[in-house]
């Protein structure tokens, strides 16, 4: 044999040798692989639920952050192990370990019996003030810091003397419940109360056929609750109205001047009878509450905004009608247009009795009544704030109050301005929609105070 052949044989040989240890070693690869896993199925607390190469710790930690409940890992004796992200705004833990005596009570029955209870607490929450950040108060359908929390805690031991709290805030739906139950006795009082005031007085006026003023007198009060009935069920078509996303149908280019003017008509003759005077002021700059035909005077610019002519003017009418009823005599009720920073506001500002703070955050419901006896000697429906807000925000705009009860109420209504590119296309042939504001001296500022006052809405 000779060198050449030797040569070839020992490479051969030292190919062969490497392919075996490279099968060797994958063949090991794979057994240990598979003596791995079945270790781990055996061993169910050593691996991830989610499958053998999911990294356990991250995973937690994303499956805490998506549970709708927040979580709070403590031990028997409350100190805490981990507060999930969501747990921080309850403000149960301080210093380590759980500050409420309620949660740590079931805590200490569980641990004592195992098993898994649930309980809903009710936790004091001091909030201060309702915040103000815009200065106009607080918006219709914001909910006013409530003092009390309403939590449904869940707790269960998952080993180790370790036991799960999970929390879920309860507290809107039990002022949900609150308000949907008022609103039913409302509503039940609001329609059986003329409805059987009539059926009195028609047996009343039978039993008195023989005296003719007592026929009078009781047919006038049968007119009189007559009235008021009507007065609710038409004011129940508004609302319907209102709600209806077909009201954006007839929304235009229109000045927000003209609907303060023509509100501000619709209730002259309640101000003039309750000696209440109304004032209107554009940009802080008084105007006439209304031109006479023949009045010449220098047109100022006023505001424009995209909206439904019917339904803004009625919002805006509400709002007067209220600061008239709910005002002493002898005072005035101010109406404000104003344009900044591409919003239109319209404010009515009164100085009445003013609202409770507790029942800001409800004068826009339907049928609410801050005082059900002087809302019904006003002759008010309770249903005047819930059209104005609908009307206000199916025209794209938000309502907010500031009150404070002794020193009147601010109401603003708050719509974005109307393009100037839409003049020409969305204007009448009329020119009923031209901005007619004429700047007269000697009226009183009607938009501006030194505190910020507004009409006291109480339907």
């Amino acid at each position: 044999m000779d060198i050449s052949q030797i040569v070839v044989a020992v490479v051969l040989a030292v190919l062969a040798v490497a392919w075996v240890a490279v099968i060797a070693y994958n063949k090991g690869r794979v057994s240990g692989r598979l003596a791995a896993e079945q270790d781990l199925s055996g061993d169910e607390d050593a691996r991830s639920l989610f499958g053998v190469d999911v990294p356990v710790r991250p995973t937690e930690r994303r499956l805490i952050e998506a549970l709708p409940e927040a979580l709070i890992v403590t031990d028997r004796n409350g100190l805490v192990q981990y507060a999930s992200p969501g747990s921080v705004p309850f403000a149960l833990v301080s210093g380590g370990r759980l500050n409420s005596r309620e949660i740590e009570d079931i805590l200490t029955q569980v641990a004592n019996d195992g098993g898994v209870r649930e309980r809903e607490v009710r936790l004091p929450v001091n909030h201060g003030a309702y915040p103000s950040s815009n200065g106009r108060g607080l918006e219709a359908g914001q909910s006013r810091p409530s003092n009390t929390m309403y939590l449904r805690v869940r707790i269960g031991d998952i080993g180790d003397d370790l036991y799960a709290i999970f929390i879920n805030d309860m507290s809107e739906q039990r002022r949900f419940e609150a308000v949907r139950r008022d609103f039913v006795t409302n509503v039940s009082h609001e329609l059986k109360t003329p409805a059987g005031a009539i059926s009195l007085l028609a047996e009343t006026v039978t039993d008195a056929a023989d005296d003719p003023d007592a026929v009078r007198y009781f047919s006038g009060r049968i007119s009189k609750e007559s009235a008021r009935l009507t007065e609710l069920v038409h004011h129940l078509i508004d609302l319907q109205r209102a709600q209806s996303p077909q009201g954006m149908i007839n929304a235009r280019r229109i000045c927000a001047l003209d609907v303060a003017r023509a509100a501000i008509a619709d209730n002259q003759v309640q101000a003039d009878s309750r000696h209440v005077d109304i004032c209107l002021s554009v940009n802080g700059k008084p105007v006439p509450t209304r031109l006479a035909d023949d009045a010449v005077a220098p047109q100022v610019a006023a505001p424009m905004i995209k909206a439904d002519r019917e339904a803004m003017q009625t919002a805006v009418k509400n709002l007067v009608e209220n600061a008239i009823h709910y005002s002493p005599e002898h005072t005035t009720v101010a109406v404000g247009v104003a344009e900044r920073d591409g919003k239109v506001t319209i404010r009515v500002v009164d100085q009445g009795i003013g609202i409770p703070a507790k029942s800001l955050d409800r004068i826009f419901e339907r049928f609410y009544r801050v005082d059900p006896a002087r809302s019904r000697e006003t002759g008010g429906s309770g249903l005047g704030l819930a059209i104005t807000k609908h009307c206000v925000q199916e025209n794209g705009g938000r309502i907010s109050v500031w009150s404070r009860k002794g020193e009147g109420s601010t109401f603003t209504i708050e719509l974005p301005a109307a393009a100037d590119e839409d003049d020409e296309s969305t204007q009448d042939g009329d020119g009923a929609d031209t901005p007619s504001a004429a700047v007269t001296d000697g009226a009183p500022d009607g938009g501006h105070g030194g505190t910020p006052n507004g009409s006291a809405a109480r339907e």
